[in-house]
Parts: C-alpha cells; sequence; structure tokens
C-alpha cells in the first residue's frame, strides 16, 4: 500500500478525531457506515469512521474463542464487533498502516472497555504475527488498495490456520470493463486501485492455496463497479512459505 494512501487515510482519522465526519460523498473514502444496521451499539467515533464498503462480519461466522485479524482496521468498528463476537476467550486483531487510525482504534476501543482487541502498525502485504496464528481474516475495502494483491492473499493464507476463513468486503470491476472506464470509476469512488474482477479474484485465491473461493455480488458502485463479498477457506501448506516472525 503506498504513502499517499497511508496519508490520505491519516487525515481522514485526524479528522474523526476531531469530531468530523469522513462520509459525507464518495470521495471521502469508499461509502461508510451504510452496511451496519441495528444490533451492536460501538463507540459513535468508530462508526462514523467507517470508510468500508460492507459487512464482513455478516459472513465471517464468528465463533466463541476464536482469533480474527481484520485487515486495514480503520477506526476499528469491525474489530470492536469481532471481539464481541469471539468473546473473552478470543482475540481480535486490527492491523492498519497509519499511526492516525491506530490512535483513533485504541481510543475507541478503551472507550469500549474492550479488552480482547489488539491494534498492530503494519500493512497488508507484510502482517506482522506468525504463520498459521489466526482462525479468521475479514477486511472491508482495503484489499483493492494494494497494488500487489497476490502478496496480500499469501500473506493472509500464510497467518491462517488449517481450515481457517476468508470474508471480505471489497470492491470489483464487472468483466470486459476497458482500462479508461475503470479508471475513472475508480476515480470517482475514491476507494479502489487496480480493482480486480470476480474472476481474477478467483484465479488469484486459487493460485495461492486457498479452496472454495466464492465471490458474491452485493451493490451497484456505478459505471462498471460492484461491492461484493469474497469468502475462501484456508487450504493445505505448500512449500516455500515466509519464515514465521517473532
Amino acid at each position: 500500500m503506498s504513502d499517499a494512501i497511508v496519508d490520505r487515510y491519516s487525515g481522514l482519522a485526524r479528522l474523526a478525531m476531531d469530531g468530523g465526519t469522513p462520509l459525507d460523498g464518495e470521495e471521502e473514502g469508499c461509502f461508510g457506515a451504510a452496511a451496519y444496521t441495528g444490533g451492536d451499539a460501538v463507540p459513535e467515533a468508530a462508526l462514523r469512521a467507517s470508510l468500508g464498503c460492507g459487512n464482513p462480519l455478516a459472513v465471517a461466522d464468528l465463533r466463541p474463542g476464536e482469533t480474527v485479524l481484520d485487515l486495514g482496521s480503520g477506526g476499528g468498528l469491525d474489530v470492536l464487533l469481532s471481539a464481541r463476537r469471539v468473546g473473552p476467550a478470543g482475540t481480535a486483531y486490527g492491523l492498519d498502516a497509519s499511526a492516525d487510525m491506530l490512535a483513533l482504534a485504541r481510543a475507541n476501543a478503551e472507550q469500549a472497555g474492550a479488552a480482547n482487541v489488539r491494534f498492530l502498525h503494519g500493512r497488508i502485504e507484510d502482517v506482522p504475527l506468525p504463520d498459521a496464528s489466526v482462525d479468521v481474516v475479514i477486511s472491508n475495502c482495503v484489499i483493492n488498495l494494494s497494488a500487489d494483491k497476490p502478496r496480500v492473499f499469501a500473506e493472509i493464507l500464510r497467518v491462517l490456520r488449517p481450515g481457517g476463513r476468508l470474508g471480505i468486503s471489497d470492491v470489483i470491476a464487472d468483466e470486459g470493463l476497458d482500462t479508461a472506464r475503470r479508471a475513472a470509476a475508480e476515480q470517482r469512488v475514491g476507494c479502489a486501485r487496480g480493482t480486480l474482477t470476480a474472476g481474477e479474484y478467483r484465479r488469484l485465491l486459487d493460485e495461492v492455496g486457498f479452496a472454495e473461493a466464492r465471490v458474491t455480488v452485493t451493490g451497484d458502485a456505478g459505471d462498471g463497479l460492484r461491492t461484493a463479498i469474497v469468502q475462501a477457506v484456508s487450504g493445505p501448506r505448500r512449500c516455500g512459505c515466509r519464515r514465521p516472525r517473532r
């Protein structure tokens, strides 16, 4: 993920910390918290700073005692909701490349009294967790921001335990959408770089070693872009895995 993208989201975090709402228009960070309806009460600042394009928790099927990792955790909304689902015996990690977003997320976690959350500074292409240490990986409109998506998928597979689950919200492109139209749509939406089609998503996940990869369209983002849920299961380990982290 580029420094320019990190700087942009750091600015949005500072706006949220100052009481602003970085949700007034798609150019301010995708689609916001519209996918979260009713149910869980969370700190207002976490909801206000949600910059996602869906609700990955709707398909993550989190269970008590599990360990979950949110890639690009932003203000911490999905981490806090995950922490409630996995309960005191579980752990919810949030990873973000922006120190400002992490400060906002930690403040929101403190306000919520969440004791089973951990926020990590790092990039989604290089996750600072050991191999096979996570049961579920979620993400909300972040993977599309990476210029090296195969590496992101390889890192997800590395940290997942065998049989672990991937459940993310993201933006995808229609099949056959020409390069110029795709670039224009991405600029309008403001949360996509090098958007994958559903077929490309499934192919990359399969090549890395995931099983049961499927992409379900959830909405129309306009101009040939869609919002979607992407799900897959961690398959058997392949040779050549990266060395474990400390």
